[in-house]
């Protein structure tokens, strides 16, 4: 009997992509694992028809979480469903699978699945789809109030308990009490070094949920902390990261808590770079745009995507196409419903798509730079590729990405660098910054992208026999085969 991995990714394309490339992984080193992968029966009819190995199969559950486009408005709703409304349909369906689940692998936000492997008595691995640092910051929040900063669910009675065992000036403590009810602005470029394993932060880099006064915020933020207390019940935590990407925060996450913790990262499609597929090439409008990157100088086009979820505003996008149209760089962008208006404001400077094979782009020769929204899953693959950002975020852990990529890692510069988040980043602005990133004679450039390939590198070695992450993914297909044999 093969071993039995269920996989139960939080239902986005953010969530689910790394959770599948994941399962690509196990399979391809372990031949007799099979995996069920659970999703929703609209993510079903979105994904249902992909390619994937044979020994991967669907099952779904109701729709128990609004639709994309409702998700899209109201986050809120969203992931309150999610939290409360996906656990009975899931422990159902584990009852008509027919083979016994060995393991369990699901997204850290769904915490309710460490109660229903507890229940049956299966292990369960805990997947977290953000950076290490995202995490540390999250099991950290408590400080931002300790601190005088952000208010994080506290009382009035928590208040004057923390006045006295901080032995806070009165004038702190007023300014804590302010903050806390909301009554006080804080400086978004205020930097924050009080968070374990984490080089000093500015406050606007901090995930959305903390910065953001509203209430709807507070909630949003309240619920994502749920998870919380459930994950040193899992038996691991599988991070997408790479240990040397964030080993400071990884060690202090180590020496803080008892939970295993598994660096796995990049998880992305590399597989399939090595596919003999053409038909990867091809967007949905039968446009072969990897001819087109053929046909591009090295190093001379800027690819642009800023995600399928969140986006900025219509405003800011018209700037954006106006700033590379006159920036004269070359440009491969993506942009889910909007091509035909971006096609008539860039002119003839480049390619706008629907839709691409995002990895095979990033690692085309052509490929210069990047323009990101900085998802965590769009940054592993350009750090993948070697190539340098320019960071556009919008919302949640994308700052922090932001910051990582500019902070600590130096392989790319801020598009917005006022932290004030309602101001236009003008076309003007746009484009000397893209004419000077893609300049490669520049010697600022040129360093630049000298560390875009070391982390390239770093990224390499961590997946090659004896990495960091090769060694994790092989210890954790070790403890599935102990849980089967158990």
């Amino acid at each position: 009997m093969a071993c039995h991995v269920v996989a139960m990714p939080y239902p986005g394309r953010g969530n689910l992509n790394p959770m599948m490339d994941f399962c690509k992984i196990l399979v391809s080193r372990k031949n007799d694992i099979l995996v069920t992968f659970v999703v929703t029966e609209e993510w079903l009819g979105f994904i249902g028809s992909d390619p994937k190995p044979d020994n991967i199969r669907f099952a779904s559950i109701p729709n128990v979480v609004p639709s994309e486009l409702v998700r899209a408005a109201d986050m809120n709703a969203s992931v309150e469903a999610a939290m409360t409304k996906m656990e009975v349909p899931f422990e159902q369906l584990l009852d008509q699978l027919g083979t016994p689940p060995t393991v369990i692998v699901a997204d850290t936000a769904l915490f309710w699945a460490v109660s229903v492997g507890k229940r049956r008595n299966i292990s369960v691995a805990s997947f977290w789809t953000m950076s290490a640092s995202v995490f540390t910051i999250l099991q950290h929040s408590d400080l931002f109030a300790k601190n005088g900063h952000f208010p994080v669910d506290i009382s009035a009675e928590d208040i004057f308990k923390l006045a006295r065992s901080n032995s806070l000036s009165m004038i702190r403590f007023i300014f804590l009490c302010m903050a806390i009810h909301g009554h006080v602005t804080v400086r978004g470029g205020e930097r924050v070094d009080y968070i374990p394993g984490i080089s000093s932060t500015r406050l606007v880099d901090v995930p959305s949920p903390f910065i953001d006064g509203s209430r709807e915020q507070e909630q949003m933020l309240n619920r994502i902390l749920r998870y919380k207390p459930w994950v040193p019940k899992a038996q691991c935590v599988l991070f997408t990261s790479i240990y040397e990407l964030e080993s400071h925060t990884f060690d202090a996450l180590r020496a803080e808590f008892t939970f295993p913790i598994s660096t796995i990262g990049p998880v992305i499609p590399y597989l399939e770079l090595g596919s003999e597929d053409s038909s990867l090439g091809i967007d949905r409008g039968n446009l072969n745009y990897i001819e087109w990157l053929d046909s591009q100088p090295r190093s001379s086009v800027l690819y642009i995507s800023m995600g399928s979820f969140l986006s900025v505003s219509s405003a800011q996008i018209t700037e954006i196409a106006a700033g590379l149209r006159d920036s004269g760089i070359k440009l491969l962008w993506v942009a889910r419903g909007e091509t035909c208006r971006l096609k008539e404001i860039c002119g003839d400077i480049g390619l706008i798509v629907p839709w691409c094979h995002q990895l095979r782009v990033l690692s085309h020769s052509s490929i210069g730079g990047f323009l990101t929204h900085c998802g965590w899953n769009s940054v592993q693959e350009g750090v993948f590729c070697g190539v340098p950002f320019l960071t556009f975020p919008i919302a949640i852990d994308q700052p922090q990405n932001s910051r990582l990529i500019v902070e600590d890692w130096k392989t790319g510069w801020r598009v917005k660098q006022d932290v004030g988040e309602n101001k236009l980043v003008t076309r003007e602005e746009i484009a000397g910054l893209v004419q000077k990133f893609m300049d490669l004679e520049n010697d600022e450039v040129k360093e630049m992208r000298r560390r875009a390939i070391e982390l390239q590198q770093i990224c390499q070695r961590a997946i090659d026999k004896s990495g960091s992450s090769e060694t994790n993914i092989d210890a954790f297909i070790w403890f599935i085969a102990q849980c089967h044999a158990c």
